[in-house]
């Protein structure tokens, strides 16, 4: 592990010389919005989170897998080709901890003892990530309650603590180790900005001032949670619109559909969201989940009681607060977690 020092005016001349082995991505304003995208004229330095997660980066809105014909005169009629290609290496500057830990979250669910996505995969393993810890997280985090933290390491390649003028790089990983080790207008971190890193993990983390208990769901009841009574006080409000599913970090429903052109067709799959109707029809027409109820209720148990049961204790859930900011009718997640936890 090795911690070093650029001065925050080399930023910019430090993620171009790694361009010659990456395409760079980093915070970008668009409107009022931040969103990730190819370094081009300098990078946001100061910014809070992005509204959308940068989970696209390995599990695209739309992807295409495969390819096929149709018709009975060709011989290649109806053969499904797989459209999984090398991904080219790509390295995201300023992640926030909580996505990276997210996306850590995701990788026990699409590569685990029983199945392996290669589309997640191969595009996993071609990034690098350079994780940016938050100083002044933002009011509706509650990321250190659910096993995170505003300067959490899991999942990163190296992280960044902003000193003021100058950024402190810790390398967590050995592709992490490679950059620093390559890069140029580098120093040794002295004592001094260890202390500040130091302080600067303990008063962020201090900032964080809401506190959601999630001890007592592990000890409950599968049934007992799913027969609670507060489910129906939170249907009431939701409209299952799904802003909550889209802009989760760790929210991975998919629909997978073909789409034919004449006798060409590709097989595409698609972001999707538990809070449809649509998503648990099944051919027969019977639908296991046909009311808000069910479908509210299965967002958070999925969350916060099955994932753990299946992922060694982890939560489907970083504490991003997104949710909270982008819901239409202020449901807030710490508030539902807090009635599964009585």
């Amino acid at each position: 592990m090795a911690e070093k020092i650029l001065k925050k005016s080399g930023l910019d001349g430090f993620l171009k010389s790694l361009g010659e082995s990456y395409k760079v991505f980093g915070p970008m304003a668009e409107g009022r919005e931040i969103k990730f995208g190819p370094i081009e004229g300098g990078i946001l330095l100061d910014f809070q989170n992005s509204r959308m997660s940068p989970k696209d980066f390995f599990f695209p809105q739309s992807e295409r897998m495969f390819e096929f014909v149709t018709g009975s005169s060709s011989e290649e009629a109806n053969i499904l080709k797989s459209c999984l290609t090398e991904p080219e290496p790509r390295l995201v500057y300023g992640i926030r901890p909580c996505d990276a830990k997210a996306f850590a979250v995701l990788d026990k669910i699409f590569t685990n003892d029983q199945y392996t996505d290669v589309y997640w995969t191969t595009k996993r393993e071609a990034v690098v990530l350079v994780g940016l810890g938050c100083n002044s997280p933002c009011p509706t985090c509650f990321c250190t309650s659910v096993g995170c933290g505003p300067f959490h390491e899991e999942g990163l390649d190296v992280l960044v603590y902003d000193l003021g003028e100058n950024l402190l790089l810790k390398s967590l990983t050995e592709k992490g180790g490679q950059i620093l080790e390559k890069a140029e207008g580098l120093e040794e971190a002295d004592e001094e900005a260890l202390e500040t890193a130091a302080g600067l993990k303990d008063r962020a983390e201090s900032a964080i001032t809401s506190v959601v208990e999630t001890d007592k769901i592990e000890e409950r009841e599968v049934m007992e949670l799913f027969e609670a009574p507060h489910w129906e006080m939170v249907q009431e409000r939701c409209l299952n619109c799904g802003v909550c599913t889209f802009v989760c970090p760790t929210c991975h429903c998919f629909d997978i559909q073909d789409e034919v052109a004449g006798q060409v067709g590709d097989r595409i799959r698609n972001w999707d969201t538990c809070m449809s109707w649509l998503f648990t029809v099944h051919g027969s027409g019977h639908n296991p989940r046909p009311d808000k109820t069910s479908r509210v209720r299965q967002r958070f148990m999925h969350k916060f009681k099955y994932i753990p049961m299946k992922r060694d204790g982890d939560i489907g859930c970083v504490g991003c607060g997104r949710c909270i900011v982008s819901c239409p009718v202020n449901i807030d997640v710490r508030d539902v977690v807090r009635d599964m936890n009585l």
